[in-house]
């Protein structure tokens, strides 16, 4: 399966991280949240109108809305 953004991912699935897009602030601070390089990922579910999602990285629960979620390159598993 091609690699895909991590607002791209259907509720349930889950792959591991590739990649976090840009050296801005914004960056910066979605790696101190563990989306680091290799980290597994589940999608857990979403707001009512989809945006933000719900995500288990590291045995904690992360919301992140649509578009930093975007950043984030994911290798489905």
């Amino acid at each position: 399966m091609p690699p895909v953004t991590l607002d791209q991912l259907p509720v349930g699935a889950q792959g591991a991280i590739l990649h976090v897009e840009g050296e801005d602030p914004l960056a910066v601070r979605l790696m101190e949240m563990g989306l680091i390089d290799g980290t597994p990922v589940k999608v857990l579910g979403a707001a009512p109108f989809g945006d933000p999602r719900e995500y288990l990285v590291r045995g904690f629960r992360l919301s992140l809305r649509a578009t930093e979620a975007r950043r984030v390159s994911i290798q489905p598993t």
